[in-house]
């Protein structure tokens, strides 16, 4: 039997992974639109596969540490379902909020942005809410799925369906807490500004714990 991996390495592995998560939406944004020359269609189009391409790979290296959550709400979930305690799901959310401000942060350096600054980009109203809903019921019933049948596969069901909902969701699917409050650190392509953060992130717990909700439902032994 082997032993538990201890919490200060499976923090490290949250934020090493939740960081370069950061670096890569934030970069290839920036990326992305420097050479797209006015064309958001292939801005978006390097944004969503960069960071689709850059979470399979994060998750397959980490996931045998941490089980790669890097996002709050799947933590809280998995909290929810008893499969992380409360004090370890609170560790992890700490981590994977400082370390996304620090991918921000190091994305910017990258590309001689300021450190971090306020997004003036704006993404609000019904449509954006309801996207957010969607995005992350999609992305908890994904993992749930996979994980209740053993498959093998979750690294790449988990950044095929996040670059997929990048064109599909109006919002152009955040699905992470820690992603919006990190985004709305930077004024760049993938930005949201602060004071739209709130209701995504809302949005975004609601859809995860109605998708937990149908995965223990349809998934009932």
């Amino acid at each position: 039997m082997s032993k538990p991996v201890p919490l200060s390495r499976r923090l490290a592995a949250e934020g090493m992974g939740t960081a370069f998560l950061l670096m890569a939406v934030i970069g290839s944004g920036i990326m992305g639109e420097k050479l797209a020359a006015g064309n958001t269609a292939i801005a978006l189009l390097a944004n969503s596969l960069a960071t689709g391409c850059a979470l399979a790979v994060l998750i397959l290296i980490f996931a045998p540490l941490s089980g790669a959550h890097f996002n709050p709400a799947v933590t809280l979930c998995m909290a929810a379902q008893g499969k992380i305690t409360k004090r370890d799901a609170a560790a992890y959310i700490g981590v994977q909020v400082l370390t996304a401000i620090l991918g921000v942060a190091f994305a910017h350096l990258m590309f001689g942005e300021t450190f971090l600054f306020a997004s003036t980009k704006i993404r609000t109203g019904g449509s954006q809410w309801w996207s957010e809903f969607v995005a992350t019921f999609g992305l908890l019933m994904v993992i749930w799925f996979c994980v209740r049948q053993n498959l093998s596969a979750v690294p790449l069901a988990v950044a095929a369906y996040i670059t997929a909902a990048y064109w599909f969701t109006a919002s152009t699917s955040f699905a992470n807490p820690a992603v919006t409050i990190a985004r709305a650190m930077s004024d760049t392509f993938a930005g949201i500004r602060p004071q739209d953060a709130l209701p995504f992130i809302l949005a975004q717990l609601a859809g995860a714990f109605a998708a937990t909700a149908f995965a223990s439902w349809t998934l009932k032994r």
